[in-house]
């Protein structure tokens, strides 16, 4: 990111260098051949959204203000240039790990990508009547026109393209399809004399896999990708014309756009309309593979690219697809070794759930422990005929949720469930619509969103009548209510029947689902109440009570950092004394290591195979330490534009585990970054004679020897007397 006086970092440049850090996974030699394939895919996925959402956002706002400066500094443009410049550069990286090492590496192993000039006669054969059976049908080429009376073709938001152009064989068939082509006048012949060159477009049919497999003869497996196959045999779709050059591409689209709550009455209604403005919305960025300057100058001229908007790379276009491929079956030795997941102390698999949870806490630490208690938790509450109510919140969950389907039964039984769906969850938007249809459906009351805010926590409560009256179990957690997600996120939640914190919970439905005023919780922060506000006096209280002979400590661990407000506040921090230990996943804008600003102030960043979604927050407090969970980053928007929850830890031993667990992502020397005060991110390896520390691979070791050691029953031995 290059030498930086200012006070705080550029977001952008910073969320670049967490992709960068994610690529970096993919160049490790240890890590195996389909785990590193699967880092190149997260990265494109996450630059698809990055270039949709924050870039088109910097776009509008350099056209409205192009003098407008960012809290770093950096005028509008110098960030257009220098996030073009970066990302240039590590997409350069990608299709450099990708065809030198992680492609031929996957052939030496026996799964082989074969280039449409590598066809044997068999694969060709295979792959015609592959392309007549199963593509042509869905194929429909799209004229292009150049001139500017015309309208340019329509080109969907991320959708895999071909285009070609044409050229007249010595037979033309007369009839709709050649005056067709030959009046396309798609582009200017470089020759003024002569016709315009025809062009077609045709989309890459989205509803069949990318990834073709094909017959070898020589063992192993291989495969082509669905776009190649199009290349090579699309002639067919123009009968009297050859193919004189092709371009694939894919065209990222402005999406940084949403409904105005101020006047449009039919919320719901207005969202789909917005999803569908993103298939045809500004065009921000343009990545394709192929050798024709002539299409690319088209295309270029048509949706008013520039040169730093374009992405030429010389292999498989849009890698974000080809998790299919990391997923295949049969490699397994490719991929990461299973990790199992176990029980989480606490609970026992076979015991009554609700007698377990009225006797302790428990923490659910994911996916070292199993996300089955949350399952049954909601299964338990829906079929228990002594669980009155069930509310929740959902954010993001997966596609057939089985959450939805226990609240879908629990409903038709006659119990109370409520469910706020926050629809403006970006990207799954149309998940949650479909999702409150079927709640509405079943008989769930559904709160369908807060205006102008976003409801972003994670909190579940269940009422049940018990002998001695009625008693809520209350669950919180930093992660969505995901079952998939689960699986490789790494989160952490309670399940607690605290009278405080189930009375807090309840107090926070009521305020969310209707018109209740907003009521002062005992030990549940919110956002955009208070959050923030808390966050900033926990701050001022170890200021205060550090000294030199024992100074304070601040320990947190989130996935972006970005706040000023909360960056100024560590500064103070530091400059008091205080040893601030920050642990950040992406984006980071404070400075550290600055003399008289931030010397006391370090932040590392652990990249492994699981994400990293845990928020906790740790405060040394002059020896009565507090610690939090929460739903919230300290990011402007968790904190003043959306509906956010942090709760405390109070049994002492899971804050014990907690307190640990957060130490040990200091320690990791395998896996993690540290962050310089020049914005670069230096990867950590162990000192010469210390022992490798992967700090997931701990967790998962320490999970599974306490599962083992819970499974030891005591041998005993009777003393036999003989005579």
């Amino acid at each position: 990111m290059g030498k930086s006086k200012a006070r705080y970092f550029n977001r952008e440049l910073s969320w670049i260098e967490f992709n960068a850090r994610v690529l970096d996974e993919a160049r490790q030699k240890d890590v195996p051949l389909l785990e590193r394939l699967r880092f190149l895919t997260i990265v494109s996925s996450n630059f698809d959204e990055f270039f949709m959402v924050r870039v088109a956002s910097l776009k509008a706002q350099a056209a409205r203000n192009p003098e407008w400066k960012d809290c770093s500094g950096l005028p509008i443009r110098e960030q257009l240039e220098r996030i073009s410049e970066r990302v240039h550069e590590i997409v350069r990286l990608q299709y450099e790990y990708l065809l030198g090492d992680i492609l031929p590496g996957l052939a030496k192993e026996g799964l082989r990508y074969v280039e449409p000039s590598a066809y044997s006669p068999d694969q060709l054969r295979f792959l015609d009547a592959f392309f007549m059976g199963e593509a042509y049908p869905l194929l429909t080429p799209l004229r292009a026109n150049a001139n500017s009376d015309s309208v340019f073709p329509s080109i969907g938001n991320l959708r895999l393209h071909a285009a070609f152009i044409l050229r007249a064989s010595s037979q033309v068939p007369s009839g709709p399809l050649s005056s067709f082509l030959e009046t396309t006048g798609a582009i200017a012949s470089p020759d003024s004399t002569e016709a315009p060159v025809p062009l077609a477009i045709v989309q890459i049919p989205a509803s069949i896999p990318r990834v073709v497999w094909l017959p070898d003869d020589n063992g192993g497996r291989c495969f082509t990708l669905l776009d190649d196959v199009v290349r090579t045999f699309g002639q067919r779709l123009f009968p009297g014309f050859e193919i004189e050059e092709s371009l694939l591409f894919k065209v990222a689209r402005d999406a940084d756009f949403s409904v105005d709550e101020d006047r449009d009455e039919d919320f719901i209604a207005a969202i789909q309309e917005v999803l569908v403005s993103r298939l045809s919305s500004v065009p921000v960025r343009l990545i394709c593979t192929g050798e024709s300057p002539a299409i690319l100058s088209f295309l270029k001229e048509g949706m008013g690219f520039v040169d730093s908007d374009v992405y030429p790379v010389p292999g498989p276009i849009d890698l974000a697809t080809l998790t299919e491929l990391a997923n295949t079956d049969g490699f397994e030795g490719l991929k990461n070794p299973p990790w199992k997941n176990y029980w989480p102390s606490g609970l026992t698999a076979d015991a009554p759930l609700w007698d377990e949870l009225k006797r302790t806490d428990v923490l659910i630490h994911v996916p070292y422990n199993s996300y089955d208690p949350v399952l049954r938790f909601v299964n338990d509450a829906a079929d228990d005929p002594s669980v009155l109510a069930i509310k929740m919140t959902l954010y993001r969950t997966s596609g057939d949720s089985p959450i939805v389907r226990a609240l879908e039964r629990a409903a038709r039984a006659g119990k109370h469930v409520s469910v706020f769906v926050e629809i403006k969850a970006r990207f799954d938007e149309a998940r949650n619509i479909s999702w409150a249809h079927r709640l509405e459906e079943s008989g769930v009351i559904v709160v369908y969103g807060i205006a102008r805010l976003k409801v972003h926590a994670k909190a579940m409560l269940v009422v049940r009548r018990e002998p001695d009256g009625i008693r809520r179990y209350a669950h919180l957690s930093t992660g969505n209510y995901n079952d998939r997600t689960a699986r490789f996120y790494v989160d952490m939640s309670i399940f607690t029947t605290n009278e405080i914190i189930a009375n807090d919970v309840t107090l926070f439905f009521n305020m969310i689902s209707g018109y209740s005023a907003i009521m002062g919780t005992k030990l549940l922060v919110m956002a955009p109440i208070d959050l923030k506000t808390r966050l900033l006096s926990l701050i001022d209280r170890e200021i205060e009570r550090s000294v030199p002979e024992r100074p304070g400590r601040i320990i947190l661990k989130m996935n972006s950092l970005a706040d000023t407000e909360m960056i100024d506040a560590l500064y103070r921090a530091s400059r008091a004394g205080v040893r601030v230990e920050l642990n950040v996943r992406g984006v980071c804008m404070l400075v550290p290591g600055v003399p008289g600003q931030s010397e006391n102030v370090s932040v590392v960043s652990v990249i492994d195979r699981y994400l990293e979604h845990t928020r906790i927050f740790w405060f040394e407090n002059g020896g009565a330490d507090e610690l939090y969970l929460a739903s919230a980053d300290w990011m402007s928007r968790n904190l003043d534009r959306r509906v956010e929850l942090m709760f405390p830890i109070l049994q002492e031993s899971i804050k014990a585990q907690i307190r640990e667990i957060l130490g040990m992502y200091f320690t990791d020397n395998v896996k993690s970054h540290c962050l310089r005060d020049d914005g670069a991110w230096k990867r950590n390896v162990p000192a010469k004679g210390d022992a490798p520390i992967r700090v997931q691979e701990i967790l998962h070791e320490r999970e599974k020897k306490r599962k083992e050691l819970s499974e030891q029953e005591p041998q005993r031995e009777f003393a036999v007397r003989r005579s």
